[in-house]
């Protein structure tokens, strides 16, 4: 998943093929799509609009639902698009090896070739353009700007000639997209201001993003390392990604019941014992397939936080 290789669409099969025997039986039509989009970590998108609503919501006294359902459709439509363009990227660029322990992807596997990936993500981001003009006449400017921003951060993430998937910027971009613009923005729409509460309630939601990316990518060290990436878990190393992860979802519930989160925060405590689990799982298990369920996990734990938060928000109001 890192250097340019020159591989065309017509890779080589060794190398779009690495698992021959998973790509007998391809799954077809929408089902083909619906994997290759990761349904396992598309709460991602969710979990930020959930709680910057929420929040607006105990702000104003009521919620506009159509910017809700605009910001969920596009927020949702530019990560399977980055998804789609991670895949086919990868599969091009001889990251996703035989090694590599994650689910399936499509391309690699040969279930689809890389034009017709490539073409599925770009409809994703048109889908996703046409939901963003929708919500820039909401919003206005500030809608304009995140909106392009995101599009083309979607891309970059594993496009161009230095992808930000392959480096340790990673998750910094999880950060500022899935937790800082996406609660921010939806909060927004709802208010046309931001608040203090509101950004700290994106940091918190973007930090456990960060961690469903830093488990994908720690599970991934040596198929990575081999394709000359060079992500946080590699540059930090296995003991100091440990830490990492359990400060990534500490933090976000420290921040959440701080005097500075959002009200009634204090109730996202209740999610403690599930990231301690899954603390001492990411530190006990072997890197491997097991991690597949760890990050399906914490992607849920992002989600439980954003109910968690709503429910706070409506028990103080």
């Amino acid at each position: 998943m890192t250097l340019e290789t020159g591989l065309t669409e017509s890779a080589p099969a060794e190398l779009v093929q690495p698992d021959a025997s998973r790509a007998d039986q391809p799954p077809d039509g929408w089902r083909l799509w619906w994997l290759a989009a990761r349904p396992r970590t598309l709460t991602i998108s969710v979990a930020p609009v959930v709680a910057g609503t929420a929040l607006a919501w105990h702000d104003t006294g009521g919620v506009d639902p159509r910017p809700f359902l605009a910001a969920l459709a596009g927020a949702l439509a530019v990560q399977a698009g980055t998804n789609l363009f991670n895949d086919v990227g990868d599969a091009l660029r001889g990251g996703d090896q035989p090694m590599r322990q994650g689910p399936p992807r499509v391309t690699a596997l040969g279930w689809a070739s890389p034009g017709r990936v490539r073409r599925a993500a770009l409809a994703c981001f048109v889908l996703a353009a046409v939901v963003g003009l929708y919500l820039v006449w909401l919003g206005g400017w500030p809608i304009a700007v995140l909106g392009g921003a995101s599009l083309a951060a979607g891309w970059g993430y594993s496009g161009g000639p230095r992808p930000i998937a392959y480096t340790a910027l990673g998750e910094v971009f999880v950060i500022a997209f899935f937790g800082l613009g996406a609660v921010g923005g939806a909060y927004y729409l709802q208010t046309m201001t931001l608040t203090s509460p509101a950004l700290v309630t994106g940091l918190a939601v973007g930090l456990v993003a960060a961690a469903v990316l830093l488990a994908n990518n720690y599970r991934d060290m040596e198929p990575d390392r081999l394709a000359g990436r060079r992500t946080l878990a590699i540059v930090a190393g296995a003991e100091t990604s440990k830490l990492i992860f359990g400060t990534l979802l500490v933090v976000p519930m420290a921040l959440l019941a701080s005097p500075w989160g959002p009200p009634g925060g204090i109730i996202t405590l209740g999610a403690a014992p599930l990231a301690l689990m899954l603390f001492r799982r990411f530190v006990s298990e072997p890197r491997g397939a097991a991690f597949n369920a760890i990050l399906a996990s914490t992607a849920r734990l992002q989600l439980v936080l954003a109910v968690l938060l709503a429910v706070g928000l409506a028990m103080v109001r």
